[in-house]
């Protein structure tokens, strides 16, 4: 029987409860597919700093390290932010992505014909939309130094640096223009070339990696036009690959597209390793009232299937039960819409595990 360690990390908010549910899928795909899925559980983020002083564990990043993949569900809340910047639970998650080396993060946006009213956007606008973005994550003013705040002349100023070296964006290129080669050979590369200097180098470093993959398209746009284009025009996007903080923003907008962030799943590669997490946050004003939406995660699940332990056939019929419960009318209240059944966090969690159990290959 084969098997496959992974790392469960939930974290803070709803991260439990939805994790909870993408367990209760890989329980039933594991059976179906007779593996085995080692499921160790560690804590991160606020949950961790609560039980042991620090936002990211030794043991947590050494259980990392040693899995095959990690499945994470979110971090944050209101009662750790008056920590010291270093002890918050974004550290950890940060801390996160740096030890495993996670440099490319993939964000797939997909609007399911069935929720295709629970967007603000006109359904002419946004019908059949399937675009990805590919976000670098370990460069940009989240890494940069100088940071930090200081007092000069008598006055507070704050300081983070946007650093990119051309290693990184070449790094970041050749996987978009792999993706792109994967689906229509579109590639979109989004910087601010006219103002900010770093990325007039992500630009050239971009154009020069394109040059080996001569049967991708690509195109360059600057960040604001990018922006309006995605609400203005989304249909003309395949893969889109920016810098860290653009697609930190770009990839929440996009979710606007699904209707609802809890339908956007994502995946953080590295070298040998790869994480899965929801692109939501963790929500603490609605966790333990069982209306969060796990679909994100579970689809984080079905990315973790096909990337990371080589199961596309199971991640494709993970994906074919998500959208056979909302196609059957079932919905979380983020996603409600009029003559739909409301369903809470458990239930919708379990409604996949059904279909998963029964749909056909």
């Amino acid at each position: 029987m084969r098997q496959y360690r992974i790392a469960v990390l939930p974290g803070d908010g709803i991260g439990p409860e939805i994790v909870k549910e993408a367990r209760k899928v890989l329980g039933v795909v594991a059976e179906r597919a007779g593996v085995r899925f080692v499921m160790e559980e560690g804590l991160v983020g606020g949950a961790a700093y609560d039980r042991c002083g620090a936002p990211l564990p030794d043991e947590v990043m050494e259980l990392a390290l040693a899995s095959d993949a990690v499945l994470l569900g979110a971090v944050g809340g209101p009662q750790w932010e008056p920590l010291d910047y270093s002890l918050r639970p974004e550290r950890g998650l940060l801390g996160l992505r740096s030890g495993l080396g996670l440099f490319a993060n993939l964000r797939p946006v997909v609007v399911f014909e069935d929720l295709i009213d629970a967007s603000p956007l006109k359904p002419d606008v946004i019908r059949g939309i399937d675009l990805l973005i590919v976000r670098e994550l370990l460069g940009d003013a989240y890494f940069g130094k100088p940071r930090g705040v200081r007092v000069e002349n008598g006055q507070r100023i704050g300081i983070n640096t946007m650093v990119y070296t051309e290693a990184e964006i070449r790094r970041i290129a050749k996987v978009a223009f792999v993706l792109a080669r994967g689906r229509r050979r579109k590639l979109l590369s989004v910087d601010k070339a006219n103002v900010l200097e770093v990325t007039e180098l992500w630009r050239d470093v971009v154009t020069e990696t394109g040059r080996n993959y001569p049967d991708v398209e690509l195109r360059h746009m600057y960040v604001d036009n990018c922006a309006m284009q995605l609400i203005r025009n989304p249909g003309q996007f395949d893969v889109i690959v920016t810098t860290n903080m653009f697609g930190d923003i770009l990839s929440d907008e996009a979710s606007m597209l699904t209707g609802s962030l809890g339908m956007l799943p994502s995946a953080s590669q590295g070298e040998k390793t790869a994480m899965y997490e929801p692109s939501h946050g963790s929500a603490p004003d609605i966790a333990g009232k069982n209306i969060a939406n796990p679909l994100a995660t579970i689809l984080s699940a079905a990315m973790m299937l096909r990337h990371s332990l080589g199961m596309p056939e199971e991640a494709a019929i993970v994906e074919k039960a998500v959208r056979t419960v909302l196609k059957e009318g079932f919905r979380t209240e983020d996603i409600r819409q009029a003559g739909a059944v409301v369903v809470g966090t458990a239930e919708m969690g379990d409604l996949v595990a059904e279909r998963v159990e029964t749909l056909p290959a």
